[in-house]
């Protein structure tokens, strides 16, 4: 099924499918080099999306929050953060207010995906829940997953997924890439290209401060579709 024209939406702990008017757009949930991608773990299983032979920590879904653990210089203190993925929205144009306030001196032309892509925007809101100062970001640390293949951030894509965070700052919002203290929340919009055609169905975290090709990272597998389309 393609990703444009329909919305997964999650209500509490469920998720459910909901038919969209066709709008040349999908989204999903409660609202490496260029042109990669890392491959995931090759099997119609629970497990796919995450890479091969990763240990997978644990498992969430679209709206349930999820304790990301990593490590630290202090090996007594670890960075903690709670992670809830709130949205995953493909094929819509980048937020404008967000592309203005990127360039408000000289407005170019909205970016564009690579030949045959789509954009697709994370959402994610991230509570430090450790005792200490501790930062996060997506970039390295993420990949969206169409069934056994995964797509990392590109440069352009960490670029535009920047920008969103100064966004959010000058708003007032904390910026986890700079730092949040205990107890503290800020958004995250992760930004990624995947074929146009497809949908994703997966988001895979590292607990680690990089994803690694080989040897990889345990790490958590977020399902972005319903039970009974998995």
């Amino acid at each position: 099924m393609s990703s444009r024209g329909s919305t997964f939406a999650a209500l509490g702990a469920a998720l459910a499918l909901l038919a969209l008017p066709a709008c040349g757009a999908a989204s999903i949930g409660t609202g490496s080099s260029p042109g990669s991608a890392v491959p995931a773990a090759a099997t119609s299983s629970p497990d796919v999306g995450a890479p091969p032979g990763a240990e997978i920590l644990g498992t969430s879904s679209i709206g349930e929050p999820f304790k990301l653990t990593i490590d630290s210089t202090n090996e007594a203190r670890p960075d903690e953060f709670e992670i809830t993925v709130e949205d995953v929205t493909c094929g819509e144009p980048l937020d404008p207010k967000v592309l203005a306030h990127d360039s408000p001196s000289a407005p170019t032309a909205p970016p564009t995906p690579e030949d045959g892509k789509q954009f697709c925007v994370v959402r994610m809101e991230v509570l430090n829940v450790g005792k200490g100062e501790a930062r996060w970001t997506a970039d390295d640390t993420v990949t969206l997953n169409v069934d056994d293949t995964a797509y990392s951030q590109t440069r352009s894509d960490a670029q535009l997924t920047s920008a969103y965070e100064e966004y959010w700052y000058d708003q007032g919002e904390p910026r986890p890439s700079f730092g949040l203290n205990p107890a503290s929340k800020g958004p995250v919009n992760a930004v990624f290209q995947i074929p146009a055609a497809d949908e994703p169905t997966t988001l895979w975290f590292a607990a680690a401060r990089w994803l690694k090709l080989f040897d990889p990272e345990p790490g958590y597998l977020i399902q972005l579709q319903p039970p009974d389309q998995r």
